[in-house]
């Protein structure tokens, strides 16, 4: 039964990886990106705020469950 929840939970948070990462605009955004930069040291103390950060913050931590889970797995099923 252990090995069914945990085969759920780890597909579950696959997908929720996919699509944090997926959600996330690239670091080099192009020409946009070189005309923004000096809006971004202006708004650097929103920096923590801001869409990017909040989905960086989530990719952490969906990416640690999944690392544990995955463990979990290996180890029920063994």
């Amino acid at each position: 039964m252990a090995k069914i929840i945990l085969t759920i939970l780890e597909l579950l948070l696959a997908i929720a990886l996919i699509i944090v990462v997926l959600l996330q605009s690239g670091k080099s955004a192009g020409l946009s990106g070189s005309i923004a930069g000096g809006a971004e040291t202006f708004f650097g103390k929103y920096k923590g705020r801001t869409l990017d950060a909040m989905l960086g913050r989530y990719t952490w931590i969906i990416a640690a469950a999944f690392f544990v889970v995955s463990i979990l797995l290996f180890l029920v099923i063994k």
